[in-house]
């Protein structure tokens, strides 16, 4: 007697295979490591999905002053504020490795969420994880000590939690940019960061990239009161 057929399992769905699909309006970019993508300024006409590498995102002042307001990696979107109405970049992203990115143009973009709803309804999910990790960042700020605000920033560059294997840090990200993401001084986070790795919550992996190796140990900063 022959065993009941089983459905097939339903496939997740895959923004990289759809986005692949839409035709014209989206091309593939390779961007090398330390290239700028777009700037501040720049026409907002495009929205970006990262396949492989990490992308730094950034902002200048009107007095010259910069601040990485955060960084990205596979799977993620950015320059989405094309799609909510602004004419011109409101930062700047630059890649941190060599970078493999798709570009979608705001009307290709626009017409792929309108027609389909599983890409639509993971774009708006997206968003919304993001604007509740903004929401976290402001908390952070607010409320938390300079060596809380870089012992998440670390567990969050690490992607703690995902599946709950951290990740070594790669590439070697500079101390001046964890001042700015934490809102601290560079000689802070050299303390703090000397401190980590004798506590042994970090370790440094040496070698041309000077990866980062971040231990869930470091969970102990952020949740000490």
């Amino acid at each position: 007697m022959k065993a009941a057929a089983t459905a097939p399992k339903a496939r997740e769905f895959n923004p990289t295979d759809f986005l692949a699909t839409i035709g014209e309006g989206r091309k593939f970019v390779a961007v090398p490591k330390k290239q700028l993508i777009f700037g501040q300024g720049d026409e907002a006409d495009s929205v970006y999905y990262i396949q492989k590498g990490k992308v730094r995102l950034s902002v200048v002042s009107k007095v010259g002053k910069e601040a990485t307001i955060g960084i990205v990696s596979e799977g993620a979107f950015f320059g989405e504020g094309a799609l909510a109405g602004q004419l011109v970049r409101m930062g700047s992203a630059a890649a941190m490795t060599d970078c493999e990115l798709l570009r979608v143009e705001k009307k290709a973009m626009m017409d792929a969420l309108h027609r389909e709803h599983a890409f639509s309804d993971m774009f708006v999910a997206y968003l919304l994880a993001r604007n509740i990790r903004y929401e976290e960042d402001l908390v952070d700020q607010l409320f938390n000590s300079s060596e809380k605000r870089l012992a998440r920033v670390l567990l969050l560059l690490a992607h703690f939690g995902k599946e709950g294997i951290p990740e070594a840090v790669i590439p070697k990200i500079s101390q001046e940019t964890l001042a700015e993401m934490v809102g601290t001084t560079r000689s802070r986070v050299s303390f703090f960061m000397n401190r980590f790795r004798k506590l042994g919550f970090i370790q440094y992996s040496g070698g041309l990239e000077g990866g980062l190796q971040v231990h869930s140990s470091l969970l102990n900063i952020v949740l000490h009161d």
